[in-house]
């Protein structure tokens, strides 16, 4: 039965999917056709647009979900269940750990720092984050495998076919939840790490720029502030996003009461969603086209009257 309630939370729903999607897709199209034209890209712009489609493909699951859970339950077969749940993580994965490549490159690109070290990564940038992602993987592919499994073992048991099996199912339970608090809190704790990091960078400048006598608001300054802002807001827009998650896994009987079965897929569209006008924002050749866009679409509808 539609009520009052699942009517206003589907319309949220409906409306944070439609500009996460544009938010997402303008990201893409932009940079696709600055390809294009240039015959290159930049690092930078690769890892946003690949961040964008990662994130198309996270909000298309999610409202999948959505609708299968609330307005058509009869198809929601086990089977359908672990195929959805596989496409969700896998979408989830990249969207994270891409934003979290993002928050490494700004942090190997932007900081200065006298550690060999430090140093050494910083003339590797881009392998480094190609080995992060790659090392990544291997907690997408465990993941992938309990999944399955999981979702292979209670196939079998709904149809009669096999044995209950406990332990078998526990041990599958904490793999599953220990995966997934791996595979969210590390990129988490590497972001805010760089975030440290960039403020401990900029406070050695502005110490520096002090000592000598210049201003603050030189190029360096800016840069610092313009990135650190970009991680902050992945920050916190990922940790409320991840609450919302744990609170799901751990309480899985509060899912299927109403209330919060309406609230929580609304909440969860917001991150995805939110933080690609946050890149959009942050990237001046992403504004520029997007303010270029809304005089255009200006234009055209004082036409129209």
């Amino acid at each position: 039965m539609i009520t009052l309630l699942s009517t206003i939370f589907s319309v949220l729903g409906i409306i944070q999917f439609v500009l996460g999607n544009f938010a997402n897709g303008f990201i893409a199209l932009v940079n696709c056709i600055d390809w294009v034209k240039r015959q290159k890209i930049s690092s930078t712009d690769g890892i946003v647009t690949a961040v964008a489609v990662s994130r198309i493909v996270l909000l298309y699951v999610m409202v999948i979900h959505w609708y299968l859970i609330l307005l058509n339950p009869a198809l929601y077969s086990l089977k359908v269940r672990t195929i959805v749940h596989v496409a969700w993580t896998i979408s989830n994965h990249y969207s994270t750990w891409l934003a979290t490549s993002l928050s490494i490159f700004y942090l190997l690109k932007i900081a200065n720092f006298s550690s060999l070290t430090f140093l050494h990564l910083k003339l590797r940038v881009k392998s480094v984050v190609l080995m992060m992602l790659l090392g990544a993987s291997f907690i997408l592919v465990l993941q992938v495998v309990v999944i399955s499994v999981s979702g292979t073992m209670q196939r079998s048991e709904y149809e009669g076919n096999f044995t209950q099996k406990t332990k078998l199912r526990d041990i599958l339970w904490l793999s599953h939840v220990t995966l997934f608090i791996l595979g969210n809190l590390i990129p988490f704790i590497m972001s805010l790490t760089s975030f440290l990091l960039l403020i401990f960078s900029l406070w050695k400048h502005l110490r520096k720029m002090q000592l000598n006598g210049k201003e603050f608001q030189d190029l360096s300054t800016k840069v610092h502030i313009k990135a650190m802002q970009a991680v902050i807001s992945f920050l916190l827009l990922f940790a409320f996003y991840f609450l919302v998650l744990i609170i799901s896994i751990w309480s899985p009987k509060k899912m299927h009461e109403e209330p919060f079965l309406l609230l929580f897929p609304t909440v969860e569209v917001i991150y995805p969603s939110v933080h690609s006008f946050i890149l959009i924002w942050g990237n001046r050749k992403l504004t520029q086209a997007f303010l270029l866009f809304l005089w255009q679409l200006g234009c055209w509808l004082k036409d129209r009257k």
